[in-house]
């Protein structure tokens, strides 16, 4: 809404230019007030979309409710110029304005789709006046726009709809694939690529990074298939998530490996930490009604402190930390050596 300045300067010149030449043609004192209603409306409308497009620059509210209020005095002062037109009965000044009624319609159904309810007030609003005034010209001629006007109004309405359920069928199809960019399908957890850009691919110096490897994870699908593999997979990602503190992250990798990137403490604590996270995803699991199975995890530590801040160091010492820890009997957590980075 606050985004389309010059769509509003485009139709803020046109009706001002109107009004202006019609109250010089006719200088009575219905056209003289809709010029000046005219011309206070527009600055209000420039001046509050000025100030509303800086204030949401800075992330603070906007006065959206009264610019929506703005914009239906405005539309009112269009079909009222329109009304009075028509029964003037100066078909030169009803010409005009109704040739940038009809634009400005076009414009308010195109400006404004993000708000379609809005969309179709301000089209009766703007354009309705004048087919009142239609019995009243005093040219039964005119009568075809009793016939014209309802179509036109219903299908410009229809318009600002169909625009607008494109746009969100648009804006949820762009973000379900950014979505799926960054995510693992199957955990709904981030992926490689959503965790870089969760952290912009560096973590910082306070940070501590866990690789697990499921272990067990094989003979599961070997034996239970991989709709039962699927299922422990969900269930070791749901129990990670209820270990995590708030800026805790956790990513898929791939496969059985999960990557859990926290805040870097203690040692101490840290192994604490992957001894909870051992244990937790060590408890047997129920898939089914009929299959109960146990897995464990090895776990490679990185800390950032020691093994540098870039992401993509980190996970190559905890990799290593990992293997360390296969080797040694598995089901285990291993810290990475300094010379590992």
């Amino acid at each position: 809404m606050f985004g389309t300045l010059p769509l509003l300067a485009g139709a803020v010149v046109n009706t001002l230019l109107v009004s202006a030449c019609v109250a010089y043609r006719i200088p009575r004192p219905e056209f003289l007030i809709w010029c000046a209603v005219d011309v206070l409306i527009c600055a209000l409308r420039v001046g509050l979309l000025i100030a509303a497009r800086r204030a949401a620059a800075q992330r603070r509210e906007t006065p959206t409710d009264l610019y929506i209020l703005l914009g239906l005095a405005w539309a009112a002062s269009l079909g009222y110029g329109l009304f009075v037109s028509f029964l003037h009965q100066d078909w030169v000044v009803t010409g005009l304005i109704g040739m940038s009624s009809a634009a400005v319609v076009g414009g308010i159904a195109f400006r404004n789709f993000g708000a379609p309810r809005l969309v179709a007030v301000m089209i009766i609003t703007a354009f309705a006046p004048g087919v009142l005034a239609v019995p009243f010209s005093g040219e039964p001629i005119m009568l075809i726009v009793l016939i014209q006007a309802p179509f036109y109004l219903v299908s410009m309405s229809i318009a600002g709809f169909r625009l607008n359920r494109m746009l969100v069928t648009t804006m949820r199809a762009e973000r379900e694939n950014a979505f799926r960019a960054q995510h693992d399908s199957l955990t709904g957890l981030l992926n490689r690529a959503g965790l870089m850009a969760a952290m912009g691919g560096q973590p910082g110096e306070n940070k501590a990074l866990f690789f697990l490897d499921l272990d067990g994870f094989k003979a599961v699908n070997d034996v239970h298939g991989h709709a039962a593999g699927d299922m422990l997979l969900q269930a070791v990602a749901d129990r990670l998530r209820n270990r995590l503190g708030p800026g805790d992250l956790l990513a898929r990798l791939g496969g059985d490996e999960f990557v859990v990137l926290t805040d870097e403490d203690s040692r101490s604590a840290l192994l604490t930490f992957a001894e909870r996270m051992r244990e937790q995803v060590s408890v047997p699991y129920a898939l089914g009604s009929d299959r109960t199975v146990r897995i464990g995890v090895s776990i490679g530590l990185a800390l950032a402190s020691e093994h540098g801040s870039d992401l993509a160091n980190l996970l190559s010492a905890a990799d290593a930390a990992l293997y360390e820890a296969k080797a040694k009997g598995k089901d285990r957590c291993y810290v990475a050596s300094a010379l590992a980075a």
